[in-house]
This record gives C-alpha cells, sequence and structure tokens, in this order.
C-alpha cells in the first residue's frame, strides 16, 4: 500500500498540531475566542453596573441570573445539535452573546440589566456547548486532549484579554464603551461561525445529559469541576469591588494573571493527559485552586495577589481540560459529554456569583474568598476517591480477560 508523502502518518507525528488545526477546527477556535472576550468582558462589570443600582446583591443575582440561564438551556443542547447542527446553533449563540449587550447603552434600569443577562446566559449556555462538542467531534479520539487543550487556550484567551479590558474600560471610560466592545466581540465570532462544518449527530434526550451525571465515574470529575467554577465565579465577579482601585491596573493585571495561567495550563494539562492519564491531575489541580483562591484576601499585598493569580489560575485551567476529558471519554457522546460538563461548569460559576454575594453582604468579600477555598479543600478527598477507582478499573480489565475461557 503507498503512502503519499504529502500526507504523513499520524502515529509518526502524534503530536503535529497542524493536523488539528483544519478550517472548521480553527473557525471553531476563533468563535471560541470571540465569544468568550465579549462573554467575559461583562462578567466582571456588568454586577458592578447593577450593584451601582441595588446593592452587592445585586451584583451577585446579575451572574446568579447569567448563569442560571446558562444551566437552564443546556440539558437540550444535543438534541438541537442534532436537529440544527453546529453552525447554526453557534449563530444563535452569538447573536443572543451579542445583541443585549448593547442594550445598557440605553437604560441602567435594574430590571432591563437582568433580562438582558439571562438572555445572554441562553446564549453563552448555547455556545458553550456547541463549541466544546465540535472540537470533540472534529478531533481523532486518541487525540482529544490536544484539541481540548487548544480550545482551552482560545477560550483562555478569550477570558484573558475580555476580563482585564473589561475593568479598565469600566473604570476609566465608563460603561458606554464596555458595552460596545461587548456587542463587538461576539459580532465577529458570527462571521467566524459561518465556516464551521461539523458532521451532525444523532439526538440525543434530555434524561439522558441529567441523568448521566448521577454516574460516579461522571459525577466525581464534574464536582471537581464546579467547585473550581464557584472559585472562578466568586473571583471575577468580587475581585473588582473587593480591591482598591488605586492604583487603576491592579485588578486588571490580576485578573490577566488568572486568565494566562488558567489558558496555558489548560493548553499543557491536554498533552500531559494524553500521556500520563488525565486523571492523575485531578488532585493537584484541586489543590492549587484552593490555595489561590486565597488571593482574593491578599488584595492589600500585590505581590501576593499577583502570585495567588497565577497559582489559582493554573489549577483551574488544569482542572477543566482533565475533566472534559474525562468526560468525554466517560460519557462515550460528545454532546451529551459536552452538555453535562458545562452543566457542572456554569452551575458553579453561578454559585460562585450568587451564594458568595449573600455572604459578602453580611460579613465581608474575605469570608467569601475563605468559604470557597475551603470547599476546594474539602473536595481534595473526590480527587482521591477518583484515583482509587481508576486504577481498580484498570486492574480489573487487566485481569477479566485471563479469567475468560
Amino acid at each position: 500500500m503507498k503512502h503519499s508523502p504529502a500526507q504523513p502518518s499520524a502515529t509518526l507525528f502524534p503530536d503535529a498540531s497542524s493536523s488539528l488545526l483544519t478550517r472548521s477546527m480553527t473557525a471553531v477556535l476563533l468563535c471560541t475566542f470571540s465569544g468568550f472576550t465579549g462573554f467575559y468582558l461583562l462578567l466582571a462589570t456588568v454586577p458592578e453596573f447593577a450593584a451601582d443600582a441595588g446593592g452587592r446583591a445585586a451584583g451577585g443575582a446579575v451572574t446568579g441570573l447569567l448563569m442560571g440561564a446558562t444551566v437552564a438551556v443546556q440539558p437540550a443542547m444535543p438534541r438541537l445539535i442534532a436537529a440544527v447542527g453546529h453552525r447554526a446553533a453557534l449563530l444563535a449563540a452569538m447573536l443572543l452573546l451579542g445583541a443585549p449587550a448593547a442594550v445598557p447603552l440605553a437604560t441602567d434600569d435594574l430590571a432591563v440589566t437582568l433580562g438582558c443577562a439571562v438572555l445572554r446566559g441562553a446564549g453563552f449556555g448555547i455556545f458553550v456547548v456547541v463549541g466544546s462538542a465540535a472540537v470533540a467531534e472534529l478531533a481523532p479520539p486518541a487525540r482529544r486532549g490536544a484539541a481540548t487543550g487548544w480550545y482551552g487556550l482560545a477560550a483562555g484567551l478569550g477570558g484573558a484579554v475580555g476580563t482585564p479590558l473589561g475593568v479598565l474600560l469600566a473604570h476609566q471610560y465608563g460603561y458606554g464603551p464596555l458595552f460596545a466592545a461587548g456587542t463587538l466581540a461576539p459580532a465577529c465570532g458570527l462571521v467566524a461561525a459561518l465556516f464551521v462544518g461539523v458532521p451532525r449527530p444523532r439526538s440525543a434526550g434530555r434524561a439522558r445529559v441529567v441523568a448521566g451525571i448521577a454516574r460516579p465515574a461522571i459525577l466525581r470529575p464534574l464536582a471537581l469541576l464546579t467547585a473550581g467554577t464557584m472559585a472562578s465565579g466568586t473571583v471575577v465577579t468580587f475581585l473588582p469591588p473587593a480591591a482598591p482601585r488605586d492604583p487603576v491596573w491592579l485588578t486588571p493585571l490580576a485578573l490577566l494573571c488568572l486568565q494566562l495561567s488558567a489558558a496555558g495550563s489548560r493548553w499543557a494539562a491536554g498533552r500531559l493527559g494524553d500521556r500520563h492519564g488525565h486523571h492523575v491531575l485531578l488532585l493537584p489541580a484541586t489543590v492549587l485552586a484552593a490555595v489561590g483562591v486565597l488571593g482574593g484576601t491578599a488584595t492589600a499585598h500585590t505581590g501576593v495577589l499577583l502570585a495567588l493569580m497565577v497559582v489559582f489560575g493554573a489549577g483551574f485551567g488544569t482542572l477543566q481540560n482533565a475533566t472534559l476529558v474525562l468526560a468525554l471519554q466517560r460519557a462515550g457522546d460528545a454532546g451529551v459529554a459536552s452538555a453535562q460538563w458545562n452543566l457542572a461548569f456554569d452551575a458553579g460559576l453561578g454559585l460562585g456569583g450568587f451564594c458568595v454575594g449573600l455572604v459578602a453582604q453580611y460579613t465581608g468579600y474575605a469570608t467569601g474568598f475563605v468559604l470557597v477555598a475551603a470547599v476546594l479543600a474539602a473536595l481534595a478527598a473526590v480527587a482521591l476517591a477518583d484515583a482509587r477507582a481508576h486504577a481498580a478499573h484498570d486492574v480489573d480489565t487487566a485481569v477479566r480477560p485471563q479469567n475468560m475461557p
């Protein structure tokens, strides 16, 4: 059998990233970067905008409603993908993410702000499930860790641009330029989505998505992810009001350190996990995230704050990629796994904003950061349990064929 020299064997070059970056994959990654940039531009700033009208609890309510709407639409996403395809779903998501961001340019009414958060949350729920499912469908199964690493890098860079830029725009230039930028970024993703081409999968029901989460092999990594995103939601929502505004660059720089560290660690974790097993990354990632989130209590000490944001980003980024690949491996269906993973991700993000907002209302921001760190530290036991369960599964798989007749 002849092999064309222009088509090298994937087994000879297992780390050649270029084979992953097809036109459709590149379009998905560009859409991912644009969508996450638009999302994160407003994630840390609209709560402040709402808090000016209704207090700290109103700021937490914005994040809670945003992520509540996100979670509400996600169980139906595998069925939507099967019905309309990845491209149409991404186009709808970009419209819902971008158009409501322009509404606060006309009014600062709190009810309108909360309503726009619900619409943007629905768009985000569609966007993240479809994007991660498309990446998984386009990648060879043996290289899903590397592919999700590229996806994580695009998402992380969107956060690295959007989060500090949003805070800087709001604090230095006002909310008008902020909301304009929050509208423009998803519009760029709308253009990229036109070039996405992914085979349409079979329909998967809502019950399969929700019921499957109860399986211990799925539940363990998703519980860790939820705790990690609860910490992330706490940092992104409450670091801007908790940290001093003088110097003006402190909060944007801290959030930039977090996002760059998370983006790089997601990319690196994909490669490490493909080589050594993604389950082995869960425990160190959880511990790093628990330590790093305490940066929210050190806002008066610039060096400590920045260092702990890097630590948190490293743990959180690794946790994201490891749990995503484990969900894909264990669920057996890319659309279902993506919906389950994003449900856990966004539920945690909403809990971090809403619940810690209530705590901060009565006890202060520092108490909220410590509470989240304690939750993460306690869930390190779940990471250990997953490692033991994986080891037992490997032993069972190795022994059983020898005992078969």
